[in-house]
């Protein structure tokens, strides 16, 4: 990946941290490292606990930042927070998947769309 592009997404990640706490998510983890992977965001909205995935572009000319997340990617996310889960004592939390797609063009304001539960683990996973 080029060094724009991890410029890029960490300022999508910031983008979208300060999105999230504008909709009144509280923030409780940021860039949070299992075995199982990584998890962009980890929030509360309300009680219900959040694992937020980021994605960033610099523009929609090859498709929405949202559908790169692949099955692949849908389970390892689903990993890392059963692991987040273990490891937190939080197994009876109601929890869901967020993901926050930024779009950056550099001559204008990000555009940002939250997705509420954008996603559900697969029963086979």
């Amino acid at each position: 990946m080029a060094a724009n592009n991890i410029e890029r997404g960490a300022e999508g990640e910031d983008t979208a941290t300060r999105a999230l706490l504008k909709s009144r998510y509280r923030i409780l983890e940021r860039n949070f490292r299992t075995p199982a992977g990584e998890i962009d965001i980890v929030a509360l909205d309300g009680k219900c606990l959040v694992f937020v995935e980021v994605r960033t572009r610099g523009s929609i000319e090859y498709g929405l930042p949202q559908e790169t997340i692949v099955a692949r990617k849908r389970k390892r996310l689903c990993n890392a927070a059963r692991w987040y889960l273990q490891k937190n004592r939080a197994n009876e939390s109601e929890c869901r998947f967020d993901v926050v797609a930024v779009v950056m063009d550099d001559e204008e304001d990000p555009i940002i769309e939250i997705i509420k539960d954008a996603f559900r683990p697969d029963k086979t996973w």
